[in-house]
């Protein structure tokens, strides 16, 4: 099991940066309204692993994101407890549905249980979240698939 920590201030430039390379979406990773986790390498201290959510405005819906492992580090099984971390506080938080975008990662996200969903549902249920306000304003919401499933 990979140790986590809350993210900070004082992290965010370098965790913009790993999701960056990693070609996951920075909108609004500063907000208090985004929750986020990472796992930095023990020797170099590097950031190697990142996870998180943001909720709807009720609560009930979680948008699981930012969740990346340095690609060094992937296929030891640390982005499906990535995935289940950010689903837990998620569901401690309150939220009943989980939600997400990928285009690449279905068959990962299908291991976590999440299903195909129409990307309306996910946007009418999370419209408050950056992420879908970002994709509504440049019009790549459309373009988007969108994964859900009952937490």
């Amino acid at each position: 099991m990979i140790k986590l920590a809350r993210a900070t201030g004082t992290d965010m430039a370098e965790i913009s940066e790993f999701l960056g390379i990693a070609d996951l979406t920075l909108s609004g990773l500063d907000s208090a309204s985004v929750h986020l986790w990472i796992s930095r390498d023990e020797t170099e201290g590097h950031i190697f692993a990142t996870t998180g959510y943001e909720s709807s405005v009720d609560g009930e819906h979680a948008l699981i994101r930012s969740v990346a492992v340095d690609p060094a580090r992937r296929k030891a099984g640390i982005g499906l407890e990535l995935a289940q971390f950010a689903m837990e506080r998620a569901v401690e938080a309150g939220a009943k549905q989980a939600w997400l975008f990928s285009r690449r990662s279905g068959p990962f996200w299908q291991k976590v249980g999440f299903t195909l969903a129409a990307t309306k549902d996910l946007a009418d249920a999370l419209a408050s979240t950056h992420q879908v306000q970002l994709f509504t304003e440049t019009g790549q919401l459309g373009r988007e698939v969108a994964w859900s499933r009952q937490l």
